[in-house]
């Protein structure tokens, strides 16, 4: 009887954990759009209300954390239970990573002249709409422990990098040309850079979901082509 109390008692633990990460991914997802459309539009106000949302998203990685090292002391998890518990905790710091990206990104809004001179401001919401899948997907793997799911988005990476490349070009080429709006430009090459490691810490999470999932690493994109 104690044993199923146990048993019950770690289940509900990881259910939570679950909970969690789902909002912050979730929470994290909403701040990366809302942030991409505050910037395009000067939005001022929308973006102040993504930097206050990164307050809730730490609080919740904070809960992951004491809710994780509690299971490792209290139930003692092994095997595929302790993957999943290291996991979770992993991944919360990098999700709430992601939120920070997002804020980031809307503190550049009061910070960009003359948006309609900017061929980048279409490319760069398009760039930001690859790493939203990503991050959404990456959460729906996590949540259905889908390993297939987790490959695929660290196969998506190489489109958000492609991405930044062309966005940088393109910005270097208007810098030079457009002297008056370097300080412009830079800021947006700030904002593609952030969108850049948002892809890059999807990817991390990927690569731990499919580690909890089966036992064994992503070590490097050799491994999937040859997969």
């Amino acid at each position: 009887m104690a044993q199923e109390h146990t048993v019950k008692a770690f289940d509900e633990d990881i259910t939570r954990l679950r909970g969690l990460i789902a909002e912050m991914g979730g929470l994290a997802e909403v701040s990366l759009a809302e942030a991409m459309e505050a910037l395009v539009k000067g939005n001022s106000e929308l973006a102040k209300g993504v930097i206050a949302r990164d307050k809730r998203i730490d609080s919740l990685e904070a809960e992951v954390d004491k809710l994780a090292i509690r299971v490792i002391a209290l139930r003692a998890p092994m095997a595929d239970d302790l993957r999943e518990v290291i996991a979770a905790l992993k991944i919360a710091g990098v999700v709430e990573r992601i939120g920070d990206y997002a804020k980031n990104i809307a503190k550049s809004t009061d910070k960009i002249e003359g948006r309609k001179k900017f061929e980048p401001l279409t490319l760069i919401p398009a760039m930001a709409e690859v790493a939203g899948e990503m991050v959404h997907d990456v959460m729906t793997a996590f949540a259905a422990r889908d390993a297939a799911l987790a490959r695929e988005v660290v196969e998506r990476d190489d489109k958000v990098d492609a991405f930044y490349n062309s966005i940088f070009r393109n910005l270097v080429s208007h810098m030079i040309e457009n002297p008056s709006s370097i300080s412009s430009a830079a800021e947006l090459l700030f904002v593609a850079r952030n969108i850049e490691r948002i892809g890059d810490h999807a990817t991390n999470v990927a690569e731990m979901v499919h580690y909890a999932a089966t036992g064994s690493y992503l070590t490097d994109r050799e491994d999937l082509a040859g997969a």
